[in-house]
């Protein structure tokens, strides 16, 4: 067996680039510090290199509409949504707002989610368009993680949100897997991948999301794992006004296993 993963979820412009002085570059969902995190990350990954035996990246991947943009919905008026808007299943009956895609597959999503207990289906700023600089990683981790490969390694990227009928806030299957998208269905082989690992760092973007999100679907999908997995909690951080809800998944994380670090302690 080897020894150490690092599983990387979303470190994207869209999510990581703060921008320069005058808000040019900025990522259209940029989470808080995670320009921060992911430099620290980088920095982490240049001191382990030689230890770090193999790196996982999980990439948002989005068409323009997708079930999650503002542009995806309409009401009355013909008007989109506000960012951050949540949209539920009722709000649709009530014709509050019309999908203005697939009403049918748009409105049994929503029952779906809502049954199935996952997050409220929040409406995002357009972001992580494939092939977009918005979609490409930000660059100071790319950088360490090339320098990484330097000495014969490959990394791995696993595109995630290409089914715009769902999302996919977790690395190993989407919100709503749809029975007739393997996209959407469990990611068996990443996890067969990780198994291979004594350890199994995680870090990315957002710590409130697909972070939680990812290590949640580990708990209930692949809970043999758990107690691999490492969080590198100063390699994250929340999007803001969501920062309290994935406390149920860590804390759940931890009851199983899960263990938590830092770029600072975590010496490999």
């Amino acid at each position: 067996m080897k020894t150490n993963a690092l599983l990387i979820i979303d470190p994207q412009n869209d999510f990581c680039n703060p921008g320069d002085a005058n808000g040019t570059g900025k990522g259209s969902l940029y989470v808080d510090g995670a320009e921060n995190d992911m430099e620290r990350l980088a920095l982490w990954l240049k001191k382990h290199r030689q230890a770090v035996d193999y790196v996982g990246i999980t990439l948002d991947s989005h068409q323009p509409n997708d079930i999650s943009h503002p542009n995806f919905w309409m009401d009355k008026n013909g008007d989109f949504p506000a960012p951050f808007s949540v949209i539920t299943a009722v709000n649709v009956e009530n014709g509050e707002w019309t999908p203005r895609f697939d009403p049918k597959k748009s409105l049994d999503y929503l029952k779906t989610l809502e049954n199935q207990g996952e997050y409220p289906h929040v409406i995002w700023p357009v972001h992580c368009v494939i092939g977009s600089t918005g979609a490409a990683i930000y660059q100071p981790l790319m950088d360490s993680i090339i320098e990484w490969t330097v000495n014969g390694k490959f990394y791995q990227t696993v595109a995630k949100g290409t089914f715009p009928f769902t999302e996919h806030f977790g690395a190993f299957r989407a919100q709503v897997p749809d029975s007739n998208r393997p996209e959407t269905q469990l990611n068996q082989g990443l996890i067969k991948t990780l198994d291979n690992y004594r350890n199994i760092y995680l870090a990315g973007e957002a710590k409130s999301h697909c972070v939680a999100n990812s290590l949640k679907q580990i708990l209930e999908e692949a809970p043999e794992l758990a107690d691999k997995f490492i969080v590198l909690t100063d390699a994250m951080s929340n999007v803001t006004g969501f920062e309290t809800l994935a406390d149920p998944i860590y804390e759940k994380a931890v009851k199983m296993g899960v263990r938590f670090s830092t770029t600072k302690d975590a010496l490999l």
